[in-house]
C-alpha cells in the first residue's frame, strides 16, 4: 500500500527544495572578492637621502595645501579612459592623497641646490618663508583610450602653480607643468604609482628652475613690481 506524503509534508518538501536551489545559485554567483591594494607616494628607492650641495642664494619656502581636482580627492586610485573616470574599488591610497602629494613635493624640492630648507603647511605662526608655493593639480592619474581592448596608456600629472614671496603676498611667478609618461600597462598599478611619483618630481623641478629665475632677478624683480609675475612655461 502507498502512503500518500500529507499537505504538510508536501509543503515542507517544497520548501526544501526551493531553498537548496537558491543555495546553490549563491554558490555558483559568488566570486572571491580581491585584496585591497594600498599604495603610498615617495617609495622609490633610488631617491637620494644624503642633502645636495646648497646653492649661496637658496631659499627657504613654505608649501600650502594643494589645491586637488575634485575627483582627485578619493583614497581610491584613479583611471580615465577617454572622458570616463574610474576610481578603482580595490587599489587605494594609504593615506589622504593630498597629504602623500603635499610629502613627495616637498621631498623633491627639497632636494633641489636652489631650496634650503621646505615647510609643509600647517607650519608653526613663528616660521619665516622667503617664498610661499600653491599648486592646482588637475590630473594625478592613469590614462588610456576608451576603447575595452586598449592594453597601453600614459600616467599624466598636470598641474599650474604660484610663487608668492612671503614678505608681502605678493605673486611673484606663475607656471604650468605637463608632465606625461608614455608607456604604461593598463592594470599595473605599481608603475601607475612610480608613474605619478616622477611626475611629482617633475613638477617640483620645474618650480625649481623658476625659482632660480626669480631669486636672480631679487630683491625687487621688474616683473613683480609692475605687477606682470614671471611666466615659466609648459614642459
Amino acid at each position: 500500500m502507498t502512503v500518500q506524503p500529507t499537505r504538510p509534508q508536501r509543503l515542507f518538501a517544497l520548501g526544501a527544495l526551493t531553498a537548496l536551489t537558491a543555495l546553490a545559485g549563491c554558490f555558483q554567483l559568488a566570486r572571491p572578492t580581491p585584496p585591497v591594494e594600498e599604495y603610498v607616494l615617495g617609495g622609490d628607492p633610488k631617491a637620494v637621502a644624503t642633502a645636495p650641495a646648497r646653492d649661496a642664494a637658496a631659499v627657504t619656502l613654505g608649501l600650502r595645501r594643494v589645491d586637488l581636482a575634485p575627483y582627485l580627492a578619493t583614497t581610491a586610485i584613479v583611471v580615465r579612459r577617454g572622458s570616463r573616470v574610474t576610481a578603482l574599488e580595490f587599489r587605494r591610497w594609504g593615506e589622504d592623497p593630498i597629504a602623500g602629494v603635499m610629502r613627495a613635493l616637498a621631498r623633491a624640492l627639497g632636494s633641489a641646490p636652489s631650496v634650503l630648507a621646505v615647510d609643509v603647511a600647517p607650519w608653526p605662526a613663528q616660521a619665516q618663508h622667503d617664498y610661499l608655493i600653491q599648486w592646482h593639480i588637475s590630473h594625478l592619474e592613469g590614462v588610456a583610450a576608451e576603447a575595452p581592448a586598449t592594453t597601453t596608456g600614459e600616467v599624466q600629472v598636470i598641474a599650474s602653480w604660484e610663487i608668492i614671496r612671503s614678505i608681502d603676498g605678493v605673486i611673484v611667478a606663475r607656471g604650468e607643468s605637463d608632465r606625461r609618461e608614455s608607456g604604461w600597462t593598463v592594470g599595473d598599478y605599481a608603475a601607475l604609482v612610480r608613474g605619478i611619483d616622477a611626475g611629482l618630481t617633475g613638477l617640483a623641478g620645474d618650480v625649481s628652475a623658476c625659482l632660480v629665475r626669480v631669486v636672480a632677478a631679487a630683491p625687487a624683480p621688474d616683473a613683480a613690481a609692475s605687477g606682470r609675475p614671471v611666466r615659466c612655461g609648459v614642459r
